[in-house]
Formats: C-alpha cells, structure tokens, sequence
C-alpha cells in the first residue's frame, strides 16, 4: 500500500474513533444514575406545579420531562433533537424542563440561576434557547460567566434591575436546589435524564428518546 493512500486511512480511523468516543461520551455521561431514594420527607415528584413547561400538550398528553444541566455536553447534544421532537410531537406532548446543575461544571448554576431570574419575567424558554445554543462560547469555562448570561438577559429586553435582584435572591438558588435535590431523589445522576409519562428512561442509543415517547403516544407504554 502507497504511503499517502496508508496514512489517509490511518486518519480515517483515528476519526471514526474520535466520534465513537464523543458520541458514547454524550450519550452517557459522566455517571450513572444512583437508586431513588426511599422515606424521607415526603414523595418525590417528577413535575411539579412550579416547573417549567415549554409545551403543553393538555390533559391527554404524554409528559416528557428533561432534567438538564445548561453547561453539560450530552445535554447540548440532546438539545436540537429535543427540539425536532417537541416539533415532531407537538400536541401530543407536555415538554417540562427541570434543573440539575452538575456539581463539576463551574458555570452550571449561574446558568440555571440565569435560566430562573429570566423566568420570573416570563422569559425562561428564550433564556433556555440562548444558554445551549451559545453552549460552546461558555461551557468548560473556569471563571464566573455571570456577565455573559447578564447580557443574553439584556438582549432579551428584561428588566435588569429585576434580574439582577432576582440572581441574587436566596429565592431563587432555592428554586434550582429544589429541582437538583428532588431529581437526586428520583434517581437523576447524570443529565441529561429523562421521564416519560412519569418513568425514567435509561438512555442506550441516540433514538431511545423518540422510541418512547412514540410507544407512549400510541398507548404502548
């Protein structure tokens, strides 16, 4: 075999394998989920009256809830095939958005306390479009982002004196806890985690998303 014809495989490999890798690496991310916890005070919930619904599909939809962690890869992976299935789905779906802020991603909660000062206003699922689809400017970043979610906030046209007060109220870290603390207790370890019509998915293939909630439309769950 020629050398140059050697080498243009070789490479060919070496990036096959480096998709493989991004995609398991999306796909399970980090670590797996523990079991939920039992006793306690009170049952944990999958929704909750104060979540966030980007769709809502009636009182015959099947519900879809994504727990998500804004600076997560996987989650930024998941987020345009998310998207083409609220579209796919639309009125045949409730889509609820919840927060895990991972502990080892240093922007993580300011990105969720962005996410929920928007919120305040009206204005999560715009904030929630604009924190994954600029992902790749702020992810991975060891140094305070706050000024940067700050200015999505400004170009949405909020109120800025009610966002600041809003980021910086225990209130509202509170809310975000709440969320985290409640999927700990539901068997969220890892994000993004999903539940369909209420039962956790165990995500093994980019598809298994679209298959269930599929089976769960058609009555097949």
């Amino acid at each position: 075999m020629k050398a140059p014809m050697k080498a243009t495989l070789i490479a060919i490999a070496v990036a096959v394998v480096l998709a493989l890798a991004a995609f398991l690496y999306a796909l399970v991310n980090q670590s797996p989920a523990p079991q939920p916890e039992e006793g306690g005070g009170g049952a944990a919930s999958v929704v909750r009256e104060n979540s966030h619904v980007l769709d809502d599909g009636g009182p015959d939809a099947v519900t879809v809830v994504e727990f998500v962690d804004f600076e997560c890869e996987a989650c930024g992976a998941f987020y345009p095939i998310v998207e083409d299935l609220r579209e796919q789905f639309a009125g045949q779906i409730t889509y609820v958005v919840r927060y895990f802020p991972m502990p080892g991603h240093f922007n993580s909660m300011n990105a969720a306390l962005a996410a929920e000062a928007a919120a305040a206003q009206g204005r999560f699922e715009d904030m929630y479009h604009r924190l994954f689809e600029t992902q790749a400017e702020w992810g991975e970043a060891q140094e305070s982002r706050a000024d940067l979610f700050r200015g999505f906030a400004e170009e949405l046209g909020l109120d800025m004196t009610a966002y600041d007060e809003a980021v910086a109220s225990p209130t509202t870290a509170q809310r975000v806890e709440l969320d985290f603390n409640e999927g700990h207790a539901l068997g969220v370890g890892s994000t993004p985690t999903f539940f369909v019509d209420g039962e956790l998915l165990e995500l093994q293939a980019w598809d298994d998303l679209e298959n269930a909630i599929d089976a769960a439309v058609n009555g097949e769950r």
